[in-house]
């Protein structure tokens, strides 16, 4: 076939217990582990492994673990307190150098589309789950550590990871949540006390980095290459196991498993992954590396490798060196990458269903479910009441294009425009120049703003200022609306990248500056404004700011 939370916490009355007796009150069922088939290999090498959803394997020790920061949102989630955090045994275990009672560690098996060709096996290389704990309100959380050494899917890789990009990975999904975006979360960050050897930009200029793991956080980690691996290699057994576990784990509401419900849960997974892409550039999210072993089968953000933020408005902008060519991943391509993918897991999960035409018709579905989900949310960024087909279709495609006329900085424009306020002046009498004052903020190079630019956005702004008053209300209401939605703080990569250079230093403050920061993303923080501003001109070319490599 080819086819197209609320704070839980469990020890709420429990702020005195000691540090160790927190943690080793987790309670670990590890469900995935105890129901689906393992790796009958107990060894720690690297090798093809058949038959089996995940093999057991232990973090690797290291020399001196040391927490670098930790999210208290995240530790809420999990029922751990803050000295628990805060000890030396949480820097232990989240570091792969002590095992709490009932943790069962394991690496699980997948495969996936790499840039658009099947890549065979892949799964967890340098990614350990500990095991999945069931907090105080009945919630489940996989703890994985990322960078803890090497498992059997690694293959001619190390395991580890280095703190630049560890960094990367900690704040974007603390970030990602607070904004709003289905993510993954991150507990914890920790240095290894040893230094590990990578290649930044893979051009032959290695160099010794200092080595972290970081603690990921999900209801489960189970992606579309999970069911893929095992479609491809014909083991349909192990492939209606692992479907039947996701519905029963995951998707309880849907019913028995069945071909009915399989078909029910693949339009959920359509569904929930519409809207993830739909917030992607809901706040200008470019992913970098869409492979379908990196696509969640919660629509979770999954895997912060080379991603980047929209400084300046560009749909063919990636941020991933080793795409530029192709650009397959590009900002303005998503949806569409995201409609491949799900396809992949059509054809993965046809045996279950037997019928191509209903997954078809539900893979159509996408297209349009994105569509309408899409429509709704430019028209919220807008302010407006509801999407209107007859009048927002072409104004919102119009505004898209003037963002491209000008270097334009979209988180900018989108604040500055709440401030437009018609009551102020008057649209069909105001000047271009008067009419675009509050927005002139946003543009990287004012010389670019010819003439040509200023009319065609003035008469944009007075259909847009027309547009909004008929929905008749206040401006104060429309403000607020669009600043609930149009975030104005957002992790731009030149930021993440002076808190790694601080980090590599031994300073840690810029980390926890930017943790807090990022904490209210949409707010006005007038003692952090300049976190808010367009990015710095030094930081248009600098790797780390503007190139990074899946090594990144």
């Amino acid at each position: 076939m080819n086819l197209l939370e609320s704070t839980d916490c469990i020890f709420p009355s429990q702020t005195s217990a000691k540090p160790q007796e927190t943690l080793n009150a987790l309670r670990f069922d590890n469900r995935f582990v105890s129901e689906l088939p393992g790796d009958p290999d107990i060894l720690n090498r690297r090798r093809q492994v058949s038959g089996a959803c995940y093999s057991l394997v232990k973090p690797t020790p290291v020399a001196a673990p040391r927490l670098v920061a930790y999210s208290r949102e995240v530790a809420d989630l999990l029922g751990l307190s803050t000295q628990a955090c805060e000890s030396d045994a949480f820097a232990q275990v989240f570091t792969g150098n002590r095992l709490l009672p009932g943790m069962q560690p394991f690496a699980m098996c997948y495969g996936g589309h790499q840039f658009g060709n099947w890549a065979g096996q892949l799964g967890d290389g340098r990614a350990i789950n500990l095991g999945e704990i069931v907090n105080g309100h009945s919630r489940r959380w996989m703890l994985q550590l990322k960078g803890a050494g090497p498992t059997p899917y690694s293959r001619t890789a190390d395991g580890l990871a280095v703190l630049r990009s560890s960094v990367r990975e900690f704040l974007c999904s603390e970030a990602m949540a607070h904004l709003g975006v289905p993510t993954t979360r991150a507990l914890s960050l920790t240095l290894t006390g040893e230094e590990v050897e990578r290649d930044m930009f893979y051009d032959g200029h290695p160099k010794m980095e200092p080595g972290a793991v970081v603690c990921r956080v999900a209801p489960s980690f189970t992606r579309f290459g999970s069911f893929q691996i095992f479609a491809a290699r014909g083991e349909l057994d192990v492939l209606k196991q692992l479907a039947d576990y996701t519905l029963r784990t995951d998707f309880p509401h849907l019913g028995e498993p069945s071909p009915e419900v399989y078909l029910q849960w693949f339009e959920e997974v359509c569904r929930r992954t519409a809207d993830m892409i739909v917030d992607w550039m809901r706040v200008g999210f470019v992913h970098g590396v869409m492979n379908t072993d990196n696509m969640s089968i919660l629509g979770l953000t999954l895997d912060y490798g080379p991603y980047g933020w929209l400084d300046n408005y560009d749909p063919d902008w990636t941020p991933n060196t080793t795409d530029a060519a192709g650009r397959r991943y590009r900002f303005g391509h998503q949806p569409a990458i995201a409609h491949w993918n799900l396809a992949q897991l059509a054809n993965a999960i046809y045996p279950l269903i037997g019928q191509v035409e209903p997954l078809q018709a539900v893979l159509d579905g996408y297209a349009g479910s994105y569509r309408d989900a899409w429509r709704q949310m430019m028209a919220r960024k807008l302010g407006l009441n509801a999407f209107e087909p007859a009048t927002d279709e072409a104004l919102i495609t119009e505004l898209l294009a003037m963002l491209t006329l000008a270097e334009t900085d979209m988180t900018i424009f989108f604040r500055r425009l709440a401030r437009l306020e018609a009551d102020d002046l008057s649209p069909a009498t105001t000047g271009d120049e008067a009419l675009m004052s509050p927005l002139m903020e946003a543009y990287y190079v004012p010389e670019q703003v010819t003439p040509a630019v200023r009319r065609r956005t003035g008469d944009w702004l007075r259909r847009y200022l027309e547009r909004a008053g008929r929905d008749n209300i206040s401006p104060r209401t429309r403000r607020r609306r669009m600043n609930a939605v149009n975030p104005k703080y957002v992790l731009r990569n030149y930021m993440a990248q002076l808190a790694i250079d601080k980090a590599e230093q031994g300073d840690f403050t810029l980390i926890h500056d930017l943790l807090d920061l990022l904490r209210r993303p949409y707010d006005e923080q007038p003692e952090k404004e300049g976190y808010a501003a367009k990015r710095p001109d030094w930081a248009r070319r600098r790797p780390g700011c503007s190139m990074l490599s899946c090594s990144s």
